[in-house]
């Protein structure tokens, strides 16, 4: 019998990680990799929060974010920080946006944990230099403009006595030029280039937020930007490309002409289930907050709930109304048995699609499942199959309404109720979800379970003015109307993609 390795890792190590430019999609193989084995995540503002769905529930999550004047942690507080981590014996993530290196400081950092003798990997990422301007319909080199590139930055070393840029040769330099951080001083930069003899009416585009549902762009000249600049408040974070690049911005704007860009939309699942809605709406272009407010935490009686699923095999249906309820139960099945033949002869009912897919993902087939997804639609479906002295297992979650097991009982069914989970308000805000939905407000809020509604209140929040509320059917529909709270979007087909689909369409 082989015996299961003692070994401790002693030895940390620092992955400093290019997040990329925002959108979670140019993030890297190998930094998903980094941020799924990280003991340690250290993430800045740049980075996207989505990314914090990636690590490990017991993660520890250090938000190390800088901007202008405004330092959660000083460089020389980073440095130590990911440096005593690693000396702890831990696996460090230094998440930082864009490439680490480019005009980041991943190469301080790097030298830092060389002079500790700590293990360290640098682990290049998509840089908005070239990713941002193409987000915005504007390649950084083209045929018809520019065959070479130059990147420079903005924002220097505060404590030099010069400027290190070379305006004359930077005004001179043919092709594209791309400036990083310099937003805020985009009068002197500009100023600069034409009094050193770059034309004043070289297009000009700046790219805020680029590659994210929120990103912005303002277009114009050299000559005229910087008052563009002033007049509509344009604010950092942004790229500024320079060049006659910009001009095929009105041919190939791909990324701002989707059908919910501009639209800023709040999900509200757990933080696990949230990723399946904020991708189809972030692939339509929206702005998505995540602000979870259901945590799902184990019943209060998990012995009780073991014992059903450990004699599983005896019933003829198990009834799964919620994807949360199939994950708990497998999570316990499988803690009991080895093979999921185990299961017997039972038969599985759904409540609907997001429901049934979960249950094939256990690699099992779904028996039933209602044209409507609703409890009602579910125990007519069962009835009609004539479950008079059968047993039933109902897999469910405290506090769900009682209809599917009143209503199967009338029919003289044998009904056990296994309380797999319970939901609870999600009182965690790591990514500053809550800071930003009543600093900027949002177009639609989603509801997608009547927990997710009465969790978002108990938490003491309120509907920012003017935003919409999108409901994924009538059950949740009548816990917001409970609330007092106008419904203006309800799925007719009561699933995920039925929630995206009136969004979409009610913005068409």
């Amino acid at each position: 019998m082989s015996k299961k390795s003692t070994c401790t890792r002693t030895e940390g190590i620092v992955y400093l990680v290019g997040a990329g430019p925002g959108d979670p999609g140019l993030l890297t193989v190998r930094g998903k990799e980094c941020i799924e084995m990280a003991d340690v995540l250290v993430y800045d503002y740049l980075s996207n929060a989505e990314f914090l769905r990636l690590a490990r529930a017991d993660a520890e999550k250090i938000y190390a974010g800088k901007k202008a004047k405004d330092h959660t942690l000083t460089q020389d507080q980073i440095n130590a920080l990911i440096v005593e981590k690693a000396k702890e014996g831990k696996i460090v993530t230094r998440l930082k946006g864009g490439d680490p290196v480019l005009f980041g400081r991943g190469a301080e950092e790097a030298a830092e944990l060389a002079a500790a003798g700590v293990r360290y990997e640098i682990v290049p990422g998509v840089s908005s230099s070239i990713a941002g301007p193409i987000y915005a319909g504007i390649p950084v080199t083209h045929r018809s403009h520019a065959s070479q590139l130059t990147i420079f930055t903005g924002h220097e070393d505060p404590t030099k006595t010069e400027s290190s840029l070379d305006y004359a040769h930077l005004a001179r330099t043919p092709g594209t030029r791309v400036m990083l951080m310099g937003v805020e001083r985009m009068m002197e930069i500009t100023g600069e280039l034409m009094k050193h003899g770059a034309a004043s009416d070289t297009p000009v585009a700046l790219v805020r937020w680029a590659t994210r549902g929120n990103q912005q762009t303002l277009t114009g000249t050299l000559g005229d930007i910087a008052e563009k600049v002033k007049a509509t408040g344009f604010k950092a974070p942004a790229v500024c490309v320079i060049g006659d690049v910009v001009k095929e911005r009105e041919r190939i704007n791909w990324f701002e002409d989707r059908p919910l860009f501009g639209k800023r939309i709040v999900v509200t699942r757990t933080r696990h289930q949230a990723g399946g809605l904020t991708k189809e709406l972030s692939q339509l272009g929206a702005d998505v907050i995540e602000l979870p407010t259901i945590k799902i935490v184990p019943p209060a009686n998990l012995m009780e709930f073991g014992q059903l699923v450990q004699d599983c095999h005896k019933f003829e249906w198990i009834v799964f109304t919620s994807p949360n309820g199939v994950d708990a139960f497998f999570e316990m099945f499988f803690k009991l048995y080895d093979d999921a033949r185990a299961i017997g002869g039972a038969k599985i009912a759904a409540i609907g699609p997001g429901t049934a897919d979960k249950v094939k993902q256990y690699h099992l087939a779904v028996d039933l499942m209602p044209e409507k997804y609703v409890a009602e639609s579910l125990v007519k479906a069962l009835i009609e199959k004539d479950v008079e002295n059968q047993l039933i297992l109902w897999v469910r979650a405290e506090g769900a309404r009682e209809v599917i097991a009143k209503e199967l009982n009338k029919a003289r069914a044998i009904v056990d109720e296994g309380i797999a989970y319970r939901t609870i308000p999600e009182r965690e805000d790591n990514a500053g979800a809550i800071a930003r939905l009543k600093e900027e407000g949002a177009d639609v809020i989603t509801f997608t379970s009547s927990s997710t509604v009465d969790c978002f209140f108990d938490l003491g929040l309120e509907l920012p003015a003017g935003i919409k509320v999108a409901s994924i059917g009538p059950i949740t529909s009548q816990t917001l109307r409970a609330r007092g709270v106008k419904i203006d979007i309800e799925a007719t087909e009561f699933s995920i993609p039925g929630l995206v689909a009136a969004i979409r369409k009610y913005f068409a």
